[in-house]
């Protein structure tokens, strides 16, 4: 049986398109005039130094800050729709630091996420066989890969178009990265993926296409192998050598001025 990735033919058009998006926080600009699409199908890694606005730009998508410009999901414009009418229409949202809620249940937290008529279950199960063990204990009590882990299942519960997953890996230890990371592949198996990735070995491993903000503009997009390629490109836009590029834990160095480290809010 084909997923719904798969069932999408060569020459469809993006699933998300982006246009002159402005976005503020508290009066100060941290998203300006960003323009990129993610095509239907496999992950697209949103690059840049630490405070360059792409956990803003995340946002600005889904609404939940302060935002002007065009959003078009799958030919639809949702850019004046409330943020949960765009989660409902098919969006999921993995946020930066996870977002569990610490009393509740692991199976508490999953069923809060539901919101189709027939959730995934099987699939969630199939994925986070750890969490199923751990369905009674309280979410506030597990590591930060395995709060990871409810995160991600939470938006796979649902038939999304896309995912969007904020700094997945942020925190955690090596072997966990590699867990999430080998989940992440299975999933944009069946939805693609709008990703945040510090750690460059990841996005190696798992991204198809890139695009680089610096300074909360797009100054990249391309193949994200070829972009990784070019030691000059990684050194300009994320200040790290092409060694590190390869590396195993390799991440982009913070941004430099004060203006882009407000764009990380």
């Amino acid at each position: 049986m084909s997923t719904a990735a798969e069932s999408r033919a060569p020459g469809t058009p993006p699933i998300l398109k982006v246009e002159s998006l402005y976005a503020s926080i508290a009066g100060q600009q941290v998203v300006e005039d960003v323009s990129f699409t993610v095509p239907a199908t496999g992950i697209t890694a949103l690059l840049g130094r630490n405070g360059v606005g792409k956990t803003s730009t995340i946002k600005a998508i889904i609404g939940l800050i302060d935002r002007t410009g065009a959003v078009e999901l799958d030919g639809v414009r949702i850019e004046k729709e409330a943020t949960f009418k765009i989660i409902r229409s098919g969006v999921g949202y993995v946020p930066e630091d996870r977002e569990v809620f610490a009393k509740l249940t692991v199976a508490e937290n999953l069923r809060l996420a539901e919101r189709d008529a027939a959730p995934r279950r099987q699939l969630v199960e199939e994925l986070f066989p750890d969490l199923l063990a751990r369905s009674a204990q309280m979410a506030g009590t597990l590591s930060g890969g395995q709060q990871q882990m409810v995160s991600l299942a939470r938006a796979l519960l649902n038939t999304n178009k896309i995912l969007l997953v904020d700094e997945p890996t942020k925190g955690l230890a090596p072997k966990i990265v590699a867990e999430v990371a080998e989940t992440l592949a299975e999933a944009a198996k069946t939805v693609p993926i709008l990703l945040v990735e510090q750690n460059l070995h990841v996005v190696r491993q798992l991204a198809e296409g890139a695009v680089v903000l610096s300074g909360g503009r797009v100054v990249h997009t391309g193949p994200a192998l070829e972009f990784l390629d070019d030691a000059g490109l990684i050194q300009r836009h994320l200040g790290v050598s092409t060694e590190g590029a390869h590396g195993s834990d390799t991440s982009v160095e913070p941004a430099g001025s004060p203006a882009e480290k407000g764009a990380a809010l």
